[in-house]
C-alpha cells in the first residue's frame, strides 16, 4: 500500500500591484525554508473565514504598506495539488495609496518598484524563482495585458 500524503492549508492570496501604469511593486522577502531572498509579489494566508480580497487588501497593506479600494480577481491555481490542497487566488491592485508596512515580528520584506517588463526580464534571466509570481506576472502578460 502506498501512503499519501496531504497538507492542509485555507488558501491564500497574490497580489499585482500597479503604482502606475508601467511598474509594479515587488518584495524581497527573506524565505527561512530556502534560507535565502526571494523577489516575489506580495502574498499571505487567509484567516479562517476570511473572503480572499480582504485577504489580499490585509497583505497587500502589510508587506508593501500600499493600500488600495481597487482590487481586482485574476485568476485562482491550486499550488502543489499532488500534496497540498492550497487555492492560490490572484488580484491585481489598483489606485495605491502608499502607507507604512506592518510587517509580523519573523517577517523581513523590502519593496521594490521595478517596470512590468523588467520584472519578465527578471523571470527570463532566473532573478524570480518564486512559482506564485511567475504564474501571476505571465497570466497578466499572456490573458490581460495583451486583450
Amino acid at each position: 500500500m502506498v501512503e499519501k500524503a496531504l497538507v492542509q492549508h485555507p488558501g491564500a492570496v497574490v497580489i499585482l500591484p500597479f503604482v502606475d501604469a508601467d511598474h509594479i511593486c515587488l518584495i524581497r522577502n527573506k524565505r527561512f525554508a530556502v534560507e535565502k531572498t526571494l523577489v516575489e509579489l506580495p502574498a499571505g494566508t487567509l484567516e479562517p473565514g476570511e473572503e480572499a480580497i480582504i485577504t489580499a487588501q490585509r497583505e497587500l497593506a502589510e508587506e508593501t504598506g500600499f493600500r488600495s479600494d481597487n482590487l481586482t480577481p485574476l485568476f485562482d491555481y491550486y499550488v502543489s495539488p499532488g500534496i497540498l490542497n492550497e487555492k492560490m487566488h490572484a488580484f491585481i491592485a489598483k489606485n495605491l495609496v502608499s502607507g507604512e508596512q506592518n510587517l509580523m515580528h519573523d517577517e523581513e520584506i523590502e519593496i521594490e518598484v521595478v517596470r512590468f517588463d523588467d520584472a519578465l526580464a527578471a523571470i527570463k534571466n532566473g532573478q524570480i524563482e518564486d512559482a506564485k509570481t511567475i504564474a501571476t506576472l505571465l497570466y497578466y502578460q499572456q490573458f490581460v495585458a495583451m486583450v
